[in-house]
């Protein structure tokens, strides 16, 4: 299992676009991808899962997946974070 932390940055945190980016990119490996957040995991290709979060601006999350693909899939998604998600 590959995890990292990575903390949120943008200014409205997690809603509904980051967080459908999120689920496709998380769609596109066959490793199980999830979030923890606040003592809750949740399915990464779940739309639901992840708005459940609440995640909010300056929140430590971990990306964390188990898979043959795992390292990819952990690698991208906290890029696909740490660029802010294409906002300003």
């Amino acid at each position: 299992m590959k995890k990292q932390a990575v903390t949120i940055e943008n200014e409205t945190g997690l809603h509904a676009r980051p967080a459908s980016m999120i689920v496709d990119e998380a769609s596109t490996y066959d490793a199980d991808v999830q979030i923890v957040y606040d003592g809750q995991e949740v399915n990464a290709k779940s739309i639901m899962g992840v708005m459940s979060l609440g995640i909010s601006q300056d929140a430590e999350i971990i990306v964390q997946a188990d898979g043959d693909d795992e390292e990819e899939a952990v690698n991208t998604i906290i890029e696909l974070i740490q660029s802010g998600f294409g906002e300003e």
